[in-house]
């Protein structure tokens, strides 16, 4: 269900002026914009901010910093709001900071396999803009996202059981403290052993604690050699459970994607595709020669035919691999098209790989008892996926079955190990769940925030229930 949030008059008659002083046009007011920055891409909270300020540079950022520290409202940092958790929903009003004007690439350097931008350009805009040089960014979590907002969620995707997450993809970060002041962490060398760690205290802190104003983020060659393989499964679990085979057997798959009955069919119809409507393993293998590839399909393709995978399909071509990517990329709005007036949650959660299956058929058990129509998509080479869920938004019975079957499959993951999420990030949607994951921390957690925010400013009410 949309909750409409209550706005707490937090942005007082002299901020504005204030604010409106510093950036003139820059800063909006109308009725539009404000409902624009008022929701992120999960439709669960709106929260009307006071005013947006689309910032054009560092120096917009620390600009804006310095008036809340002195006028003391909030300031919830905003890109493409494509993030799935309530992130950048202003629960306290304020001021929302959009940064998605700050789009440049400073800096490729092809030599050193890496490049600078600022926070608002998105992922597919880099890779166009390097892919000329044979190389690419790899964390692609589906939507059209900031690299600012993927680092501030430690956001990954399907690519992430090869090159991993965004917090092993980002060298070195600028960031401005709630106090203004803009600091340095991390290095642009591939492996740094100087101090703390707190280039990954940002990554994953979701603008709590800074708001970051630039990013040194790794590239990789492009893969000279690339087939994916498709293939049906009987069910859900046998799927889960060749996945964790394949990664058992050294093949490195670039993708590993598991996609149940139901989001096929969503797919199908959304897409135009004809994909058959049975759960699903696709597989990306690469390899620097024909040869090689053609040796590790053979051992992929024995794997699955023994543990039962039927329907096998190798796309080889670049566009036929697309059509497939586009299809798995699209999996949460195919959902969302197919029941229009529904309301749409979606969930993840991240297991170790031998927990997988279980974990996987649990949820799918708990589920079909309580007579959801759920779908369960995963990035299952690393143990993550995601439960889909929607109703329409006024029936609070079938919402109270889907809080339970929530509960019930996240503390079964927690029980196995895994955490409560394992890309999402936590927002306002699972500060519940942090704290029975990481209770023992929560107080140091506070400390931290205390520290770098002290008077509570930096995106409030997220994270930390």
């Amino acid at each position: 269900m949309t909750t409409q949030l209550p706005r707490p008059d937090t942005l007082s008659p002299a901020a504005l002026t204030a604010l409106q002083a510093r950036f003139g046009t820059q800063l909006d007011t109308t009725t539009a914009t404000l409902e624009s920055h008022g929701r992120d891409e999960s439709r669960q909270e709106f929260a009307s901010p006071h005013a947006v300020l689309f910032a054009q540079s560092e120096a917009d950022v620390v600009g804006a910093l310095q008036l809340a520290c002195e006028h003391g409202f909030p300031v919830v940092p905003f890109a493409v709001g494509s993030s799935l958790e309530g992130q950048v929903v202003p629960v306290r009003g304020g001021l929302s900071l959009d940064v998605s004007g700050m789009k440049a690439v400073l800096e490729v350097a092809a030599g050193g396999f890496q490049a600078t931008v600022q926070p608002g350009v998105t992922y597919p805009e880099l890779n166009r803009q390097v892919r000329h040089l044979g190389l690419f960014f790899p964390v692609d979590p589906g939507a059209e996202a900031s690299l600012g907002g993927m680092a501030s969620t430690n956001a990954s995707g399907t690519a992430a059981v090869r090159y991993g997450t965004m917090r092993d993809n980002v060298l070195e970060l600028r960031v401005a403290l709630a106090s203004g002041e803009v600091i340095r962490v991390g290095s642009k060398a591939r492996k740094t052993s100087a101090g703390y760690d707190l280039k990954n205290l940002f990554i994953g802190a979701e603008g709590t604690l800074g708001v970051i104003t630039e990013l040194t983020v790794k590239l990789w060659p492009l893969p000279a050699h690339l087939v994916v393989l498709r293939a049906n499964f009987e069910t859900l679990g046998a799927a889960a459970r060749t996945a964790v085979d394949i990664m058992g057997a050294a093949l490195q798959p670039e993708r590993l994607e598991l996609i149940d009955e139901r989001q096929i069919h969503a797919v199908n119809v959304h897409k135009g595709t004809e994909f058959p409507e049975a759960p699903t393993l696709w597989i990306e293998l690469a390899s620097p020669s024909s040869a090689a590839l053609a040796e590790a399909l053979e051992l992929c393709r024995e794997l699955v035919t023994d543990a039962g995978g039927t329907g096998l399909h190798a796309a080889h071509s670049a566009e036929e691999r697309a059509r497939v990517w586009e299809a798995r990329h699209h999996a949460y709005y195919a959902l969302t098209a197919l029941h229009p007036g529904h309301v749409n949650m979606t969930t993840d959660l991240c297991v170790p790989l031998h927990q997988l299956p279980e974990v996987v058929e649990f949820t799918r058990q708990q589920a079909d008892a309580a007579e959801l129509d759920a779908s369960i998509v995963g990035h299952v080479g690393d143990g993550n996926f995601h439960v889909l869920f929607h109703a329409p938004p006024d029936d609070a019975e079938t919402w109270a079955r889907v809080n339970a079957v929530y509960d019930a499959m996240i503390t079964e993951t927690l029980a196995r190990g895994g955490t409560c999420t394992g890309e999402h990030g936590v927002g306002l949607h699972k500060r519940g769940y942090l704290a029975r994951e990481h209770g023992d921390t929560l107080e140091l957690m506070r400390g931290v925030k205390a520290l770098l925010d002290p008077a509570g400013l930096l995106n409030p009410g997220k994270i930390l229930p």
